[in-house]
Protein backbone atom coordinates (compact mmCIF):
# COMPACT_ATOMS: atom_id res chain seq x y z
CA UNK A 1 0.00 0.00 0.00
CA UNK A 2 1.21 3.50 -0.77
CA UNK A 3 -0.20 7.01 -0.75
CA UNK A 4 2.09 8.94 -3.07
CA UNK A 5 0.57 11.87 -4.94
CA UNK A 6 1.49 12.68 -8.54
CA UNK A 7 1.33 16.02 -10.33
CA UNK A 8 -2.39 15.27 -10.63
CA UNK A 9 -4.62 14.36 -7.68
CA UNK A 10 -4.39 10.62 -7.04
CA UNK A 11 -7.28 8.93 -5.22
CA UNK A 12 -6.15 5.67 -3.64
CA UNK A 13 -8.03 2.65 -2.41
CA UNK A 14 -6.43 2.15 1.00
CA UNK A 15 -8.30 -0.98 2.04
CA UNK A 16 -11.64 -2.69 2.60
CA UNK A 17 -12.38 -0.86 5.79
CA UNK A 18 -12.18 2.55 4.12
CA UNK A 19 -15.28 3.99 2.51
CA UNK A 20 -16.12 7.37 1.04
CA UNK A 21 -16.98 10.19 3.38
CA UNK A 22 -20.76 10.16 3.88
CA UNK A 23 -21.30 13.56 2.27
CA UNK A 24 -19.18 12.58 -0.74
CA UNK A 25 -20.99 9.24 -1.03
CA UNK A 26 -24.34 11.06 -1.07
CA UNK A 27 -23.15 13.41 -3.81
CA UNK A 28 -21.80 10.53 -5.88
CA UNK A 29 -25.05 8.56 -5.63
CA UNK A 30 -26.96 11.63 -6.82
CA UNK A 31 -24.47 12.11 -9.68
CA UNK A 32 -25.04 8.57 -11.00
CA UNK A 33 -28.61 9.39 -12.01
CA UNK A 34 -27.30 12.31 -14.10
CA UNK A 35 -24.59 10.24 -15.79
CA UNK A 36 -24.42 8.36 -19.08
CA UNK A 37 -22.16 5.30 -19.17
CA UNK A 38 -20.54 4.51 -22.54
CA UNK A 39 -19.37 0.93 -23.13
CA UNK A 40 -17.93 0.44 -26.66
CA UNK A 41 -18.12 -3.07 -28.09
CA UNK A 42 -17.20 -4.96 -31.22
CA UNK A 43 -18.28 -8.37 -32.48
CA UNK A 44 -15.65 -10.02 -30.28
CA UNK A 45 -17.56 -8.87 -27.15
CA UNK A 46 -20.84 -10.54 -28.21
CA UNK A 47 -21.84 -12.87 -25.36
CA UNK A 48 -18.26 -12.88 -24.08
CA UNK A 49 -17.81 -13.63 -20.36
CA UNK A 50 -16.03 -10.31 -19.79
CA UNK A 51 -18.76 -8.23 -21.47
CA UNK A 52 -21.46 -10.19 -19.63
CA UNK A 53 -19.67 -9.45 -16.34
CA UNK A 54 -19.60 -5.72 -17.14
CA UNK A 55 -23.29 -5.59 -17.99
CA UNK A 56 -24.31 -7.70 -15.00
CA UNK A 57 -22.35 -5.41 -12.70
CA UNK A 58 -24.00 -2.35 -14.23
CA UNK A 59 -27.37 -3.98 -13.49
CA UNK A 60 -26.35 -3.98 -9.81
CA UNK A 61 -25.57 -0.26 -9.79
CA UNK A 62 -28.01 1.60 -7.53
CA UNK A 63 -29.29 4.00 -8.51
CA UNK A 64 -29.09 3.20 -12.21
CA UNK A 65 -27.33 5.63 -14.56
CA UNK A 66 -29.45 7.82 -16.81
CA UNK A 67 -28.53 5.73 -19.86
CA UNK A 68 -25.98 3.13 -20.93
CA UNK A 69 -24.88 3.83 -24.49
CA UNK A 70 -23.35 0.82 -26.22
CA UNK A 71 -21.64 1.85 -29.46
CA UNK A 72 -21.33 -1.40 -31.41
CA UNK A 73 -19.25 -2.17 -34.47
CA UNK A 74 -20.71 -5.29 -36.07
CA UNK A 75 -21.81 -6.65 -39.43
CA UNK A 76 -25.39 -6.24 -40.59
CA UNK A 77 -26.09 -9.93 -39.95
CA UNK A 78 -24.89 -9.57 -36.34
CA UNK A 79 -26.48 -6.35 -35.14
CA UNK A 80 -29.93 -7.88 -34.56
CA UNK A 81 -28.54 -10.63 -32.36
CA UNK A 82 -26.35 -8.10 -30.58
CA UNK A 83 -29.37 -5.93 -29.77
CA UNK A 84 -31.38 -8.95 -28.60
CA UNK A 85 -28.56 -10.01 -26.29
CA UNK A 86 -28.15 -6.52 -24.83
CA UNK A 87 -31.92 -6.32 -24.26
CA UNK A 88 -31.70 -9.29 -21.86
CA UNK A 89 -29.99 -7.04 -19.30
CA UNK A 90 -32.16 -4.84 -17.08
CA UNK A 91 -30.44 -1.63 -18.06
CA UNK A 92 -31.56 1.64 -19.68
CA UNK A 93 -29.56 0.74 -22.78
CA UNK A 94 -29.29 2.49 -26.12
CA UNK A 95 -27.42 0.67 -28.87
CA UNK A 96 -25.58 2.69 -31.50
CA UNK A 97 -24.69 0.72 -34.63
CA UNK A 98 -21.47 2.55 -35.45
CA UNK A 99 -20.96 1.12 -38.95
CA UNK A 100 -24.59 1.40 -40.03
CA UNK A 101 -24.92 2.65 -43.61
CA UNK A 102 -26.58 5.81 -42.35
CA UNK A 103 -23.63 6.59 -40.10
CA UNK A 104 -21.17 6.21 -42.96
CA UNK A 105 -23.33 8.51 -45.09
CA UNK A 106 -23.69 11.08 -42.31
CA UNK A 107 -19.92 11.26 -41.81
CA UNK A 108 -19.13 11.28 -45.53
CA UNK A 109 -21.59 14.11 -46.22
CA UNK A 110 -19.91 16.12 -43.44
CA UNK A 111 -16.41 15.50 -44.84
CA UNK A 112 -15.54 13.15 -41.97
CA UNK A 113 -15.15 9.88 -43.86
CA UNK A 114 -11.98 8.03 -42.94
CA UNK A 115 -10.55 5.33 -40.73
CA UNK A 116 -12.80 3.77 -38.13
CA UNK A 117 -12.12 2.10 -34.83
CA UNK A 118 -12.64 2.43 -31.10
CA UNK A 119 -12.03 6.19 -31.08
CA UNK A 120 -14.66 6.89 -33.71
CA UNK A 121 -17.16 4.63 -31.97
CA UNK A 122 -16.70 6.37 -28.63
CA UNK A 123 -16.87 9.80 -30.30
CA UNK A 124 -20.22 8.91 -31.88
CA UNK A 125 -21.57 8.15 -28.40
CA UNK A 126 -20.02 11.18 -26.69
CA UNK A 127 -22.23 13.66 -28.52
CA UNK A 128 -25.58 12.10 -27.51
CA UNK A 129 -24.20 11.23 -24.06
CA UNK A 130 -23.06 14.78 -23.28
CA UNK A 131 -26.40 16.13 -24.54
CA UNK A 132 -28.33 13.82 -22.20
CA UNK A 133 -26.46 14.09 -18.90
CA UNK A 134 -24.18 16.13 -16.67
CA UNK A 135 -21.32 13.63 -16.82
CA UNK A 136 -20.05 10.80 -19.00
CA UNK A 137 -18.25 7.66 -17.82
CA UNK A 138 -16.46 5.57 -20.45
CA UNK A 139 -15.05 2.12 -19.89
CA UNK A 140 -14.09 -0.98 -21.84
CA UNK A 141 -16.11 -4.20 -22.00
CA UNK A 142 -13.19 -6.62 -21.71
CA UNK A 143 -12.51 -6.39 -17.96
CA UNK A 144 -13.24 -9.76 -16.35
CA UNK A 145 -12.88 -8.17 -12.91
CA UNK A 146 -15.18 -5.17 -13.46
CA UNK A 147 -17.24 -4.01 -10.46
CA UNK A 148 -20.29 -1.75 -10.37
CA UNK A 149 -18.73 0.75 -7.98
CA UNK A 150 -16.13 1.67 -10.60
CA UNK A 151 -18.71 4.09 -12.00
CA UNK A 152 -19.10 5.74 -8.61
CA UNK A 153 -15.35 5.84 -8.02
CA UNK A 154 -14.75 7.53 -11.37
CA UNK A 155 -17.53 10.03 -10.68
CA UNK A 156 -16.28 10.97 -7.22
CA UNK A 157 -13.67 13.51 -8.42
CA UNK A 158 -16.27 15.20 -10.63
CA UNK A 159 -18.43 15.87 -7.56
CA UNK A 160 -15.37 17.56 -6.00
CA UNK A 161 -14.97 20.09 -8.85
CA UNK A 162 -12.58 18.12 -11.05
CA UNK A 163 -13.43 17.98 -14.75
CA UNK A 164 -11.66 14.78 -15.74
CA UNK A 165 -10.89 11.52 -13.93
CA UNK A 166 -8.86 8.61 -15.23
CA UNK A 167 -8.94 5.09 -13.81
CA UNK A 168 -5.80 3.12 -13.01
CA UNK A 169 -5.29 -0.42 -11.80
CA UNK A 170 -2.80 -3.28 -11.52
CA UNK A 171 -2.53 -5.74 -14.41
CA UNK A 172 -1.28 -8.87 -12.65
CA UNK A 173 -2.97 -12.02 -13.90
CA UNK A 174 -2.28 -15.75 -13.89
CA UNK A 175 1.00 -15.20 -12.10
CA UNK A 176 2.34 -12.71 -14.67
CA UNK A 177 2.61 -8.98 -15.33
CA UNK A 178 0.38 -7.74 -18.15
CA UNK A 179 -0.38 -4.20 -19.34
CA UNK A 180 2.39 -4.76 -21.87
CA UNK A 181 1.75 -1.86 -24.22
CA UNK A 182 1.79 0.58 -21.32
CA UNK A 183 4.75 -0.97 -19.48
CA UNK A 184 6.93 -1.66 -22.51
CA UNK A 185 5.98 1.15 -24.89
CA UNK A 186 4.22 4.13 -23.36
CA UNK A 187 6.14 4.31 -20.09
CA UNK A 188 9.70 4.01 -21.48
CA UNK A 189 8.84 6.38 -24.33
CA UNK A 190 7.63 9.00 -21.83
CA UNK A 191 10.79 8.49 -19.78
CA UNK A 192 12.94 9.08 -22.83
CA UNK A 193 10.97 12.20 -23.70
CA UNK A 194 11.09 13.54 -20.13
CA UNK A 195 14.89 13.19 -20.11
CA UNK A 196 15.11 15.52 -23.11
CA UNK A 197 12.15 17.87 -22.68
CA UNK A 198 11.23 19.90 -19.61
CA UNK A 199 7.67 20.63 -20.70
CA UNK A 200 4.36 20.64 -18.78
CA UNK A 201 2.64 18.40 -21.35
CA UNK A 202 5.32 15.72 -20.85
CA UNK A 203 4.90 15.98 -17.07
CA UNK A 204 1.12 15.68 -17.44
CA UNK A 205 1.24 12.63 -19.71
CA UNK A 206 3.75 11.00 -17.39
CA UNK A 207 1.67 11.58 -14.25
CA UNK A 208 -0.91 8.89 -15.08
CA UNK A 209 -0.30 5.52 -13.50
CA UNK A 210 -2.03 3.72 -16.35
CA UNK A 211 -2.37 6.18 -19.19
CA UNK A 212 -3.73 3.56 -21.60
CA UNK A 213 -6.62 2.51 -19.36
CA UNK A 214 -9.95 2.71 -21.15
CA UNK A 215 -11.80 3.98 -18.07
CA UNK A 216 -12.42 7.70 -17.58
CA UNK A 217 -15.08 10.16 -16.50
CA UNK A 218 -15.60 13.69 -17.76
CA UNK A 219 -18.07 16.49 -17.24
CA UNK A 220 -20.47 16.86 -20.15
CA UNK A 221 -18.84 20.18 -20.97
CA UNK A 222 -15.41 18.56 -21.29
CA UNK A 223 -16.82 15.59 -23.21
CA UNK A 224 -18.09 18.01 -25.85
CA UNK A 225 -14.52 19.31 -26.24
CA UNK A 226 -12.75 16.01 -26.80
CA UNK A 227 -11.25 15.33 -30.23
CA UNK A 228 -10.43 11.63 -30.06
CA UNK A 229 -8.34 9.90 -32.70
CA UNK A 230 -10.40 7.47 -34.72
CA UNK A 231 -8.66 4.27 -33.66
CA UNK A 232 -6.41 2.97 -30.86
CA UNK A 233 -4.95 6.36 -30.00
CA UNK A 234 -8.19 7.26 -28.19
CA UNK A 235 -6.76 7.12 -24.66
CA UNK A 236 -3.70 9.27 -25.42
CA UNK A 237 -5.65 11.75 -27.51
CA UNK A 238 -8.16 12.12 -24.67
CA UNK A 239 -5.33 12.94 -22.26
CA UNK A 240 -4.08 15.64 -24.61
CA UNK A 241 -7.51 17.26 -24.67
CA UNK A 242 -7.88 16.89 -20.90
CA UNK A 243 -4.55 18.68 -20.43
CA UNK A 244 -5.72 21.55 -22.60
CA UNK A 245 -9.13 21.99 -21.01
CA UNK A 246 -8.80 20.64 -17.46
CA UNK A 247 -5.06 20.89 -16.81
CA UNK A 248 -3.25 19.60 -13.75
CA UNK A 249 -5.67 21.19 -11.29
CA UNK A 250 -8.81 19.85 -12.97
CA UNK A 251 -7.57 16.27 -13.39
CA UNK A 252 -7.61 13.30 -11.01
CA UNK A 253 -6.85 9.61 -11.27
CA UNK A 254 -8.69 6.92 -9.34
CA UNK A 255 -7.55 3.55 -8.04
CA UNK A 256 -9.78 0.79 -9.46
CA UNK A 257 -7.90 -2.07 -7.81
CA UNK A 258 -6.76 -4.96 -10.00
CA UNK A 259 -8.12 -5.70 -13.47
CA UNK A 260 -8.14 -8.87 -15.52
CA UNK A 261 -8.62 -8.27 -19.23
CA UNK A 262 -8.91 -10.25 -22.41
CA UNK A 263 -5.49 -10.27 -24.06
CA UNK A 264 -4.21 -9.57 -27.56
CA UNK A 265 -1.33 -11.11 -29.43
CA UNK A 266 1.74 -8.96 -30.05
CA UNK A 267 2.05 -9.48 -33.81
CA UNK A 268 -0.03 -7.88 -36.55
CA UNK A 269 -2.27 -4.89 -37.07
CA UNK A 270 -4.91 -6.27 -34.69
CA UNK A 271 -2.26 -6.98 -32.07
CA UNK A 272 -0.17 -4.83 -29.78
CA UNK A 273 2.25 -4.10 -32.62
CA UNK A 274 -0.45 -2.37 -34.64
CA UNK A 275 -1.78 -0.63 -31.55
CA UNK A 276 1.71 0.73 -30.78
CA UNK A 277 1.71 2.57 -34.10
CA UNK A 278 -1.63 4.20 -33.36
CA UNK A 279 -0.57 5.12 -29.80
CA UNK A 280 2.73 6.54 -31.04
CA UNK A 281 1.04 8.65 -33.71
CA UNK A 282 -1.49 10.04 -31.22
CA UNK A 283 1.15 10.70 -28.56
CA UNK A 284 3.57 12.44 -30.89
CA UNK A 285 0.77 14.58 -32.34
CA UNK A 286 -0.24 15.66 -28.82
CA UNK A 287 3.36 16.59 -28.05
CA UNK A 288 3.89 18.55 -31.27
CA UNK A 289 0.56 20.34 -30.76
CA UNK A 290 1.99 21.60 -27.47
CA UNK A 291 5.36 22.67 -28.83
CA UNK A 292 7.43 19.55 -28.06
CA UNK A 293 9.22 18.28 -31.18
CA UNK A 294 11.42 15.29 -30.33
CA UNK A 295 14.72 14.43 -32.00
CA UNK A 296 13.30 11.58 -34.04
CA UNK A 297 16.73 10.34 -35.10
CA UNK A 298 17.77 9.53 -31.54
CA UNK A 299 14.38 8.91 -29.90
CA UNK A 300 14.02 5.19 -30.84
CA UNK A 301 17.42 4.36 -29.33
CA UNK A 302 16.73 6.42 -26.21
CA UNK A 303 13.38 4.65 -25.92
CA UNK A 304 15.08 1.24 -26.16
CA UNK A 305 17.55 2.24 -23.44
CA UNK A 306 14.69 3.33 -21.15
CA UNK A 307 12.82 0.12 -21.96
CA UNK A 308 15.85 -2.01 -21.07
CA UNK A 309 16.15 -0.28 -17.70
CA UNK A 310 12.46 -0.86 -16.99
CA UNK A 311 12.69 -4.52 -17.98
CA UNK A 312 15.46 -5.00 -15.43
CA UNK A 313 13.24 -3.35 -12.82
CA UNK A 314 10.19 -5.44 -13.77
CA UNK A 315 12.33 -8.59 -13.57
CA UNK A 316 13.30 -8.00 -9.94
CA UNK A 317 9.78 -6.89 -9.05
CA UNK A 318 8.37 -10.08 -10.56
CA UNK A 319 10.91 -12.21 -8.69
CA UNK A 320 10.09 -10.41 -5.43
CA UNK A 321 6.42 -11.33 -5.92
CA UNK A 322 6.99 -14.84 -7.21
CA UNK A 323 5.69 -14.01 -10.69
CA UNK A 324 6.74 -15.59 -13.96
CA UNK A 325 8.81 -13.19 -16.08
CA UNK A 326 10.28 -13.62 -19.57
CA UNK A 327 12.92 -10.90 -20.03
CA UNK A 328 13.82 -12.05 -23.54
CA UNK A 329 10.21 -11.78 -24.73
CA UNK A 330 9.85 -8.32 -23.21
CA UNK A 331 13.10 -7.12 -24.83
CA UNK A 332 11.86 -8.43 -28.18
CA UNK A 333 8.67 -6.42 -27.77
CA UNK A 334 10.61 -3.24 -27.02
CA UNK A 335 12.65 -3.78 -30.19
CA UNK A 336 9.48 -4.32 -32.21
CA UNK A 337 7.67 -1.31 -30.74
CA UNK A 338 10.65 0.98 -31.42
CA UNK A 339 9.78 0.77 -35.12
CA UNK A 340 6.57 2.69 -34.34
CA UNK A 341 8.48 5.80 -33.25
CA UNK A 342 8.51 7.90 -36.41
CA UNK A 343 7.57 11.54 -37.10
CA UNK A 344 3.83 11.91 -37.59
CA UNK A 345 2.82 12.78 -41.13
CA UNK A 346 1.85 16.38 -41.74
CA UNK A 347 -1.75 15.26 -42.31
CA UNK A 348 -1.87 12.71 -39.48
CA UNK A 349 -3.67 14.99 -37.06
CA UNK A 350 -6.37 15.85 -39.60
CA UNK A 351 -6.76 12.22 -40.64
CA UNK A 352 -6.87 10.85 -37.12
CA UNK A 353 -8.86 13.28 -35.04
CA UNK A 354 -12.56 13.97 -35.10
CA UNK A 355 -14.02 17.41 -34.37
CA UNK A 356 -15.09 18.59 -30.96
CA UNK A 357 -18.82 18.16 -30.51
CA UNK A 358 -19.14 21.89 -29.86
CA UNK A 359 -17.92 22.34 -33.47
CA UNK A 360 -19.51 19.25 -35.06
CA UNK A 361 -21.24 19.76 -38.43
CA UNK A 362 -24.33 17.87 -37.25
CA UNK A 363 -26.31 17.36 -34.06
CA UNK A 364 -26.24 14.43 -31.60
CA UNK A 365 -29.82 13.65 -32.67
CA UNK A 366 -28.53 13.06 -36.21
CA UNK A 367 -26.18 10.38 -34.88
CA UNK A 368 -29.01 8.69 -33.00
CA UNK A 369 -31.15 8.64 -36.13
CA UNK A 370 -28.34 7.26 -38.29
CA UNK A 371 -27.02 4.73 -35.74
CA UNK A 372 -30.46 3.40 -34.77
CA UNK A 373 -32.11 2.64 -38.13
CA UNK A 374 -34.56 0.27 -36.42
CA UNK A 375 -36.25 3.30 -34.83
CA UNK A 376 -37.17 4.53 -38.30
CA UNK A 377 -38.46 1.10 -39.30
CA UNK A 378 -40.51 0.82 -36.11
CA UNK A 379 -42.00 4.26 -36.72
CA UNK A 380 -42.92 3.24 -40.28
CA UNK A 381 -44.57 0.05 -39.01
CA UNK A 382 -46.64 1.99 -36.50
CA UNK A 383 -47.75 4.48 -39.14
CA UNK A 384 -48.86 1.63 -41.42
CA UNK A 385 -50.86 0.12 -38.59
Amino acid sequence: MEYRQERIATLHEFGEGNRMDSDLARDVVAAVTETVVVVPMTAREYESPAAERVLEELERLEPAPATVFVPVRAERAQIGSFRDWLATFELPTQVLWCNAPGVDTLLADAGLAGDWGKGRDVWLALGPAAAAADAVVVHDADAKSYEADHVQRLLAPLTMDFEFAKGYYARVERGRLYGRLFRLFYEPLLRALADAHDAPIVDYLGAFRYALAGEFAATADLARRLQPPRTWGLEVGTLGDAYEHAGFSGTAQVDLGRHEHDHRAVDGEAGLEGMSREVAAALLCVLEDHGVVPDYETLPERYRAAGTTLIDQYRVDAAFNGLEYDSASERAQVTRYAESIVPPRADTDTDMRLPRWVDAPFEPADVLAAAQPWRHHNAESRSQD
